[in-house]
């Protein structure tokens, strides 16, 4: 057994080879990780992962990564439950800014942390609220909508560029081949007008992102992720703002499960937030 002393701690750079241990926790917490997550997470930043040890025994886990030169997401907070108020997580929090140095970071807190995040200088967005129900039955496949490919790759790039806080080209080229990983993009005229993207989690099925100009465009995605998957159980993340969004996830008879505190240190790039019907990852944004 570990020794409990907070001087004992050792907070290292985590690598792929500890990802089962991070998400292992994390499943314990509820948060229904993905299960071929971890390589398009370190794809982004292989260095923005730590893991804090006692005796070479992990106790307490985060990750700050990194996206470009003025943003950082940080996530995968999480300390062992038999060590827990003893500092090891606090400790691990200090180390792990670091990395982000002087970029804004953004985070989706759990509502047990989110008095120590506004302590630490992060202030509230919106809400998120998981959603999680009983896939429906499509009648029939929605028009303009077609599994995403590789040549489809540059305009979803793009697209994801207009809907998010930061670029994150080599996440995305990852994310959205990963096995297990379903991608569909929509498009009229040629032009792409939404993308989403549904895989396997410890618990459910995640959608995740699900990003459209419209509600008409985000209705059609959702049909289509959800088209294969019927009578199983699937969960997306909702902005509280995209009313529209919450609409959505109600008409398909999904029922708020979990929830979170989108939350910055400062201020961000503008991005279309009126067409994240999901969010991508609680993980990474």
């Amino acid at each position: 057994m570990p020794s409990e002393a907070l001087e004992d701690l050792v907070v290292t750079q985590a690598g792929p080879d500890d990802w089962p241990v991070i998400s292992g926790w994390a499943a314990d917490e509820g948060w229904n990780p993905g299960l071929s997550d971890g390589p398009a997470f370190f794809a982004q930043d292989p260095a923005g992962f730590f893991l804090g040890r006692i005796d070479g025994e992990p106790v307490s886990a985060i990750s700050v990564v990194n996206y470009g030169d003025d943003y950082a997401f940080l996530g995968c907070y999480l300390v062992r439950p038999d060590l827990r108020g003893r500092g090891h997580g606090l400790t691990t929090w200090k180390t792990a800014l670091a990395h982000a140095g002087t970029r804004t970071i953004g985070l989706d807190g759990v509502v047990a942390q989110q008095d120590n995040y506004r302590r630490s200088g992060f202030e509230l967005a919106h809400r998120t609220v998981r959603f999680s129900g009983t896939a429906p039955t499509v009648a029939e496949p929605p028009s303009g909508v077609h599994a995403a490919v590789e040549a489809d790759l540059a305009d979803l790039t793009a697209y994801d560029s207009v809907c998010s806080p930061a670029d994150r080209p080599r996440f995305l080229a990852h994310w959205l081949t990963a096995p297990g990983h379903r991608a569909v993009v929509r498009r009229t005229g040629g032009r792409v007008t939404g993308y989403g993207v549904i895989r396997p989690g410890r618990d459910t099925l995640r959608i995740g992102p699900l990003f459209a100009d419209t509600a008409e465009d985000a209705s059609a995605l959702f049909a289509a992720l959800t088209a294969d998957a019927a009578g199983s159980e699937v969960a997306v993340d909702v902005p509280e703002t995209n009313t529209a969004g919450i609409a959505l996830a109600e008409a398909a008879g999904f029922t708020p499960s979990f929830e979170t505190a989108r939350m910055y240190t400062g201020p961000v790039r503008p991005y279309a937030r009126q067409r994240v019907f999901g969010v991508t990852t609680l993980e990474l944004g």
